[in-house]
């Protein structure tokens, strides 16, 4: 990742709108690293988030402006902090 996509994707603001457990929209998304109509799983610079549900489509992707609409029944919700870098074995050994 450059360092220009890397500051656009830090900037990106992240919000919530749940409208009646139907529709689900999400900005600050960088990532949808999987998507199937019982879990989407998509990512930003400094968290993960996880939607469980049923029957879920995605109705809209916009890569630019990181926003993310779901709809169908949502069931759940959950954060995870993005995996710090780890550093590797030679960086450690030199460093």
């Amino acid at each position: 990742m450059s360092y220009e996509t890397a500051v656009k994707a830090a900037e990106l603001p992240h919000n919530l709108t749940l409208e009646g457990r139907r529709k689900l929209t999400v900005s600050g998304v960088t990532d949808v690293e999987s998507f199937n109509e019982e879990e989407v799983v998509m990512s930003s610079s400094s968290w993960t988030m996880i939607v469980r549900g049923s029957e879920m489509h995605m109705d809209r992707l916009s890569v630019d402006s990181g926003d993310v609409v779901i709809t169908g029944r949502i069931d759940s919700m959950s954060y995870e902090d993005a995996a710090p870098v780890k550093e590797g074995f030679f960086k450690r050994l030199l460093g």
